[in-house]
């Protein structure tokens, strides 16, 4: 009864099921000399388990803490952050174009120019509007194009 409780505890010892009870139990069955011939070859397994558990390491093993300084850090994060407001600063500076006063938008001294103006204007709508007018042809032709094959 004895040998048939040991195989099963040793089985589950082996599929990891077992608790720290029944484990206790396995390493005292192994640890007497009245061991199953055919559980011989787990003995040496649990007297390691023993005799590792005896040994105490007497090595000293230094800790070492790390410290660090929170002044450099906060120091240096302030300064990445000036560096990168006055990097903004500076080139949002550079980028803007002066403002035109509001009553000069629009308007021209010479009607000559004024009149150049316009027609370039009017040149570049046109030419947009004929590109529009392209595009709408081709729908109009793929439409054709599909009522044809399908017959609606």
């Amino acid at each position: 009864m004895e040998l048939d409780k040991i195989e099963n505890i040793l089985e589950k010892y082996f599929q990891g099921e077992t608790t720290i009870a029944e484990e206790n139990q396995l390493k005292e069955y192994f640890s007497s000399p009245n061991v199953a011939q055919h559980l011989e070859q787990y003995k040496p397994m649990f007297g390691y388990f023993s005799q590792v558990k005896q040994q105490k390491s007497k090595q000293e093993i230094p800790l070492q803490t790390k410290k660090r300084n929170v002044a450099w850090l906060s120091i240096a994060a302030s300064v990445v952050v000036l560096l990168g407001i006055g990097t903004f600063y500076y080139v949002s500076q550079e980028t803007t174009t002066p403002v035109v006063a509001q009553s000069e938008l629009g308007t021209y001294d010479d009607p000559e120019e004024a009149l150049a103006a316009t027609q370039k204007a009017l040149a570049l709508l046109s030419n947009n509007v004929n590109v529009g007018i392209e595009s709408v042809q081709y729908i109009e032709e793929y439409e054709q194009s599909k009522n044809k094959i399908f017959k609606q």
